[in-house]
């Protein structure tokens, strides 16, 4: 079933081989020794342990200059001020009609609740006024006679 075993031969390649290519020593230059324009002064420290400290003081360094800025212009100045007091005038104006039409609802709402409330009291008054017969009873005729009287 199975087929028998048969050896195979691998072909032959041909094979690179690289070989790393030694680097030349650095070339020495001799060192010759720059002696500076004046020695600086030595500095010595006592620290609180007793110890000293001695050393080269150091100058302190010096920022590099700043680079000039050109001059702005004041009409460029007053150009961007006015831009800004625009915005902040337009902005106040938004919020100040924004709070008339608040306090124009407000006062309307109030409005409208004192005539519930005043409606709400008048009904009262009306409905409680007819199971009890209070106030002043008028009897026209007698005012007609006195009137009558007075003047006839």
């Amino acid at each position: 079933m199975f087929p028998e075993h048969v050896p195979q031969t691998s072909p032959v390649r041909d094979v690179d081989v690289h070989r790393p290519t030694p680097i030349q020593p650095a070339t020495v230059y001799p060192m010759v020794p720059v002696q500076p324009g004046t020695v600086p002064a030595v500095a010595s420290v006592v620290l609180p342990d007793g110890r000293v400290v001695t050393g080269y003081s150091l100058s302190p360094m010096q920022p590099e200059p700043l680079a000039t800025k050109p001059p702005v212009s004041r009409a460029a100045v007053n150009v961007a001020l006015g831009g800004v007091g625009f915005l902040a005038v337009c902005g106040g104006l938004l919020l100040l009609t924004t709070f008339i039409a608040a306090l124009t609802a407000l006062v309307t709402q109030l409005i409208v609740l004192a005539a519930v409330i005043f409606g709400g009291w008048i009904a009262v008054q009306v409905f409680s006024a007819s199971g009890h017969q209070g106030g002043t009873t008028v009897n026209i005729r007698k005012a007609t006679f006195k009137r009558n009287h007075f003047h006839g």
